[in-house]
């Protein structure tokens, strides 16, 4: 599903309290969640040890809750885009939850509502919260109440 686009902050303000779409579905590879092990030199056992993590509370290798709200930044554009604006940047985070495990190989994707957004000196800022949905699960992995801005 293409980003919902606004042409002006005006519009993104006016648009507070709506689900803005969702990106698309991708999968969480061994591959990927090694990856982020390696990076954040995280290698706990529950992430890395397939034959470990099978017989562990989740059946098999979860993703660090860490890897899916870094993918968070990966599904934001693919769900909201304003024209106009040169820059968008990550503020922060007011909250943000682990509701389920990601297991390896499931699919997921981001599902955004804006829950609140103002205009500043040259730009908006959005309060949007990013649930990251397991495909098949009825919790979603990931819960995030992202702050960004936008400069015009």
């Amino acid at each position: 599903m293409p980003a919902r686009v606004f042409a002006h902050p005006d519009e993104l303000i006016a648009a507070v309290g709506q689900t803005l779409g969702e990106s698309a579905w991708m999968q969480v590879d061994q591959a990927r969640i090694n990856q982020f092990a390696d990076a954040t030199l995280d290698h706990q056992w529950v992430h890395v040890d397939a034959e470990r993590a099978q017989q562990g509370p989740f059946g098999a290798c979860i993703a660090h809750g860490f890897l899916t709200l870094s993918l968070v930044n990966f599904f934001l554009p693919q769900i909201v885009r304003i024209d106009g604006a040169r820059l968008g940047v990550n503020y922060g985070c007011d909250k943000i939850r682990f509701p389920a495990p990601v297991r390896v190989g499931a699919r997921i994707r981001g599902v955004g509502e804006l829950l609140r957004a103002e205009a500043f000196e040259g730009g908006v800022q959005a309060w949007i919260r990013v649930s990251v949905e397991i495909e098949g699960e009825p919790k979603p992995g990931c819960v995030a109440d992202t702050i960004s801005r936008y400069y015009l």
